[in-house]
């Protein structure tokens, strides 16, 4: 038998086993991360803002130990599933901090690739959709106003992503699919301020008629 050729298989096994551990902890995480970032959404979406803020800060650990990948197993980094999670992460953070204070947080303060945040931003305009109907309902106009804007301005930073799909990650058909949200959220905005401007309307004329019944 060759003299080292059990030393080389040793050295491979130790390898194997630990990228095998690393790549079920990273799976784990990245499904955790997932849903911690969902439940943050979802508690936005029910102006329960101290359970989204915790929900995010657990998001914000999940997705520091999945970066933590990148220096000794950036393959894992950047596997499809360790990115996915990433965006979703980048999505709720984008969500909660334009419905918190109307700022956006920075790629670099969240520690995600460009790619993933700005897949995130593209996605978190369905639920900046969600949050301006929300705000119709209860006639919260300026809200809902002032989220179709906030996604009127993430349109415009997408559309100049004009890279192969190689290099944004497939960004060319989220962006497809925003420019269709955006322009059903302005049709069912605009719907709703004429039908409210008609009721304002109709309820002072109907008061004029009150105050000044015909003779």
């Amino acid at each position: 038998m060759m003299y080292n050729l059990e030393s080389i298989v040793e050295r491979i096994h130790e390898s194997f086993t630990s990228r095998t551990s690393a790549r079920e902890e990273a799976l784990a995480q990245a499904r955790s991360l997932i849903r911690h970032c969902a439940n943050a959404i979802r508690a936005i979406h029910r102006d329960e803002r101290e359970l989204a803020h915790n929900e995010l800060q657990t998001a914000t650990s999940l997705a520091s130990s999945l970066q933590k990948n990148q220096q000794t197993f950036p393959d894992i980094y950047f596997e499809g599933y360790t990115q996915d999670a990433l965006k979703e992460f980048a999505e709720a953070s984008i969500v909660y901090s334009l419905t918190e204070n109307g700022t956006l947080p920075l790629p670099e303060e969240l520690g995600i690739e460009y790619a993933a945040y700005l897949k995130g931003m593209a996605e978190a305009i369905g639920e900046l959709r969600r949050r301006c109907l929300d705000t119709l309902r209860v006639n919260h106009t300026q809200e809902a106003e002032q989220m179709l804007a906030y996604m009127d301005d993430i349109f415009a930073i997408l559309i100049t992503m004009d890279y192969p799909d190689a290099i944004t990650g497939g960004l060319r058909r989220l962006t497809d699919i925003a420019r269709s949200i955006i322009e059903r959220t302005r049709g069912d905005l605009t719907l709703s301020l004429r039908q409210e401007n008609l009721e304002k309307s109709l309820h002072h004329l109907e008061q004029q008629l009150r105050s000044h019944p015909p003779q």
